[in-house]
């Protein structure tokens, strides 16, 4: 009996040391809404309509996994894993959806890496790009799934986006330190495959193929925030049929801002996308917005938006869609904080295609070209 009391006391010790050594954080959104989405079918006849739940509309549903080790001289290993979860239709993580069944994990990012508060943060795996942060910074919605700058930027196929086209594999990062308010970011994705045929052999792999490359700066200090973005990428695919990949790349900018004035916060941001490929996406999206906090925990959101497409006279483009219109959104939106932890929201979006536009909506096969469609969207919003 005191064998077995002296085996247990060790035990205990040894697990309370491995938990000392190593801070983990379990962490998530849980987030799901209403969403009726209505709008003509444009060049088509009849009118495309959804009516349903919807998952992560304010901030995507995530489970998440963060952890710190100190190594000692103020130099820290750290690692971070986060799964998208659609808490409507029981998919997420390693599930897909019903309609596409994933053979991958639904990782929103997984990485690496080593930090250091004077030295900044390497980091290797999964990882968001610059844009990620500097879209959300400026967007009065805060990159919403149902917001104009998400749903704009995601079809127009931008890098610099809130959503899914930000998160980058087979990257490496490093981060700065905060120098008075200034923080900088580097990252570069590996493509690791061939524009080619996709085959790994020494004579067609090229880690330029696809690979990406961005730098960000932020500045925040105040009231004051401002985000000045490039993102380029590399020998890209033109994977629309008729064109041939031509191996050109792809360059995008962005300027953004915002300032607090206490009984309303401004936010603003222009961005553009270079393509040189046959398919030639170029196109330009700005966005105005505002937060007026009103009572003692509730929200008012403002934003309109515009993408304005300019594909030139390039022939085989002009044979695959003819984008040279622009989709013009607007939002107004209402949040309430029912605890720290936990919110509620309602917003109303409105979007207008032109002829020669992308069909852009918030629900996926709602939008036409050369056609309004109309969004109404509430839900509730928990982290933990």
């Amino acid at each position: 009996m005191q064998k077995k009391l002296i085996a247990l006391a060790v035990a205990s010790l040894a697990s309370g040391a491995a938990f000392a050594q190593t801070n983990v954080t379990i962490y998530g959104i849980a987030d799901a809404g209403y969403v009726y989405s209505t709008g003509s079918a444009g060049r088509a006849a009849g009118t495309n309509t959804f009516s349903g739940v919807q998952s992560g509309l304010l901030s995507g549903s995530r489970l998440g996994f963060k952890g710190e080790e100190a190594l000692g001289n103020g130099l820290k290993a750290i690692f971070t894993l986060e799964y998208s979860l659609n808490i409507d239709n029981n998919s997420g993580v390693g599930a897909g959806t019903p309609d596409a069944p994933a053979t991958t994990l639904q990782a929103r990012q997984q990485f690496v890496g080593l930090s250091s508060a004077k030295l900044g943060t390497v980091a290797l795996g999964r990882q968001y790009a610059p844009g990620y942060a500097a879209t959300i910074n400026n967007d009065p919605l805060g990159g919403a799934a149902f917001g104009p700058m998400n749903v704009l930027t995601a079809t127009a196929g931008n890098t610099i986006n809130p959503g899914t086209n930000a998160r980058w594999d087979n990257a490496v990062t490093y981060t700065t330190p905060n120098w008075g308010g200034f923080t900088a970011k580097g990252i570069y994705s590996f493509g690791e495959r061939s524009s080619v045929t996709g085959s790994y052999n020494e004579n067609v792999t090229s880690v330029s193929d696809n690979g990406k490359w961005g730098l960000g700066a932020n500045f925040a200090n105040g009231p004051l925030n401002l985000d000045l973005v490039y993102q380029e990428r590399q020998n890209v695919e033109d994977s629309a049929a008729p064109v041939t990949p031509s191996g050109n790349g792809v360059n995008e900018v962005y300027v953004g801002g915002s300032f607090d004035l206490k009984m309303v916060k401004l936010m603003a941001s222009w961005q553009a996308q270079n393509d040189k490929n046959a398919l030639n996406a170029d196109n330009q999206t700005w966005q105005v917005g505002a937060v007026i906090p009103v009572l003692s925990a509730s929200k008012i959101h403002l934003q309109y938006g515009s993408t304005m497409w300019d594909q030139g006279n390039n022939t085989a483009a002009r044979r695959l869609t003819n984008w040279n219109g622009n989709t013009d959104a607007a939002t107004i939106a209402w949040t309430t904080s029912l605890s720290k932890r936990t919110t509620l929201y309602a917003g109303y979006v409105w979007i207008r295609n032109d002829d020669n536009s992308r069909a852009a909506a918030v629900v996926s096969g709602v939008g036409a070209r050369g056609e309004d469609n109309n969004t109404f969207a509430a839900g509730l919003n928990h982290s933990f």
